[in-house]
């Protein structure tokens, strides 16, 4: 496993998307355990879409229209619900101090936030095979080099959830801080739904 494979890897994986948002909101709602349990929800999610690309599952998601726009547009319906949620402060994507939900609650919202996005296998099946050798690569070198991108995501989840949660005091503490805060996350997971409806397989 080369450094260029985990320096890329870290640059896909810190680059802001649907997982660092979620992680975000979750740690400034709940605190440092929510995001963690958010953040553990959504590498999950990268686990399954790494079998699913190392099954050849994603070639079948690739070649059916029918099959890819329908996965694409619930995600995007789900990513326009979580932007209204969190400008209406409602429920369980309000970022304001709350009642903490249930562990299990946080990661099947992180699972399928991320399941949701079919573009996540595609992206396995074109990223990874740049680092494998042109000749006599196997199926466990892939498996290697899918799980050190789930480690360096989940690493990366936690590191933004820690760092959310050290400021959520001061951040929590301002009327017009947490204003502008619900607008930011709303329009991020709002422009995240555009995007992905944008996408083609």
């Amino acid at each position: 496993m080369s450094w260029d494979f985990l320096l890329t890897a870290f640059i896909v994986c810190v680059t802001p998307g649907i997982g660092v948002v979620y992680t975000l909101s979750t740690t400034l709602g709940g605190g440092l355990r929510a995001g963690l349990w958010a953040a553990l929800g959504c590498t999950v999610a990268t686990v399954i879409h790494l079998a699913v690309a190392l099954g050849g599952l994603a070639a079948i998601l690739l070649t059916s229209a029918v099959l890819f726009q329908t996965l694409k547009y619930l995600g995007v319906a789900y990513l326009m619900w979580m932007a209204w949620a969190v400008l209406k402060d409602v429920g369980g994507m309000s970022i304001s101090p709350a009642a903490p939900l249930p562990a299990g609650r946080l990661v099947w919202r992180g699972i399928v936030l991320n399941l949701l996005n079919p573009k996540l296998p595609l992206f396995f099946v074109a990223f990874l095979p740049q680092f494998l050798p042109a000749t006599g690569a196997t199926s466990a070198m892939m498996i290697e080099l899918g799980l050190a991108f789930t480690m360096i995501t989940l690493l990366t989840f936690v590191l933004y959830a820690g760092l959310a949660a050290q400021g959520r005091t001061a951040v929590l503490g301002s009327e017009r801080i947490m204003t502008w805060l619900k607008r930011v996350f709303a329009l991020s997971f709002a422009g995240l739904g555009l995007r992905l409806a944008t996408e083609r397989a």
